[in-house]
């Protein structure tokens, strides 16, 4: 059966659906949560990612959680598990945090090591978060599916920066990435195909990150959050896109801990096949009246799509989106999404 963990904003909440319908297990409370992620060859492993609590981690799918005492932040916006990079049969964890820093651990979260070269870049000094301009933070991180080396980083604001290294030596934003980056993602069964999720819209890579090209054909919104893909499928992505940010997260500042009350986002879920356009799916209410924070296809279900709404509610799209369902799930909010492996 279907296994998601997402987060509030506030709560680390595991959601599966059983014979009896879904069930919901809140397994981290009111820690300012988020961002999560979960081990791909060890659905038993998680991190999550906290406002001002740190880093928390779990080796026994939830049940139990460890804070990771010696990483140097207190602001993590996002984590990652490598699929490739192994140590004693462990997937190295990533952390990237604010101000923006990125950290790793080869020992499951006991010692970290910062990629001091990321800081060290000629852009550092212009990165620039708007609603709190006296920072920035690592927004995304993106790992290879096969290559141990490399590793993208986008910072909300100041573009996406690529390492071949595991993070020891960085490459400086190319030209035609976006600045104010949201998300990131390396197809498992393509890891030259690179997707980003931005600000002023999308943004493709077919080398692994090196060279990027504006992809914003058929979007009639161009400020973009969510990216998703089907795990076998490189050809078919989605995105999701609104107006802009005071659409996307409401009135006044954007503060991650607590996402405002949702209000009329004028927002879309896209569609996009190979070069083809962008098209907006079909079988939602639009515009969506929430934002989609979270869009996700799990390895388990490669013709599903799963979206959570700023406003808590989930949505289910049936054959990659051709029919929807609601589910009977109300969160305080939904961040983010992350999957049990398959």
């Amino acid at each position: 059966m279907t296994m998601l963990y997402t987060v509030t904003g506030n709560d680390v909440v595991r959601l599966q659906e059983t014979a009896r319908g879904w069930r919901v297990e809140v397994l981290l409370r009111a820690v300012g949560a988020q961002c999560v992620a979960v081990d791909p060859h060890d659905g038993q492993t998680l991190l999550a990612g906290t406002f001002d609590q740190g880093l928390f981690l779990s080796v026994d799918g939830g049940r139990t959680w460890r804070r990771a005492e010696t990483l140097p932040a207190s602001r993590v916006l996002s984590v990652a598990i490598s699929p490739s990079w192994r140590v004693d049969g462990r997937g190295v964890l990533f952390a990237g945090c604010e101000p923006s820093a990125l950290f790793w651990s080869e020992d499951g979260g006991r010692r970290w090591h910062e990629a001091v070269a990321l800081r060290a870049l000629p852009s550092a000094p212009t990165w620039s978060f708007p609603p709190r301009p006296w920072t920035s933070h690592v927004r995304a991180i993106a790992l290879s599916p096969d290559d141990p080396g490399l590793v993208l980083v986008g910072i909300e604001l100041g573009g996406v920066l690529r390492s071949t290294d595991g993070g020891l030596t960085w490459v400086d934003r190319r030209p035609g990435c976006s600045l104010d980056c949201h998300a990131l993602l390396l197809h498992p069964a393509a890891p030259e195909l690179v997707y980003e999720a931005a600000g002023g819209g999308v943004a493709v890579s077919h080398d692994a990150g090196d060279t990027w090209q504006s992809a914003d054909d058929g979007l009639d919104r161009r400020y973009v959050w969510a990216l998703a893909t089907p795990p076998d499928d490189p050809l078919t992505w989605f995105v999701s896109a609104a107006p802009g940010p005071r659409e996307a997260h409401g009135p006044g500042p954007h503060r991650e801990a607590r996402p405002n009350p949702a209000g009329a986002a004028q927002a879309r879920i896209f569609r996009r096949y190979g070069s083809e356009p962008w098209r907006p799916v079909e079988g939602l209410p639009d515009p969506l009246p929430s934002m989609p924070y979270a869009l996700l296809v799990p390895p388990a279900e490669p013709r599903t799509l799963y979206a959570g709404f700023r406003d808590g509610t989930l949505w289910r799209g049936l054959d990659l989106g051709a029919s929807w369902q609601p589910l009977p799930v109300r969160l305080d909010a939904v961040l983010t999404f992350a999957a049990a492996p398959a």
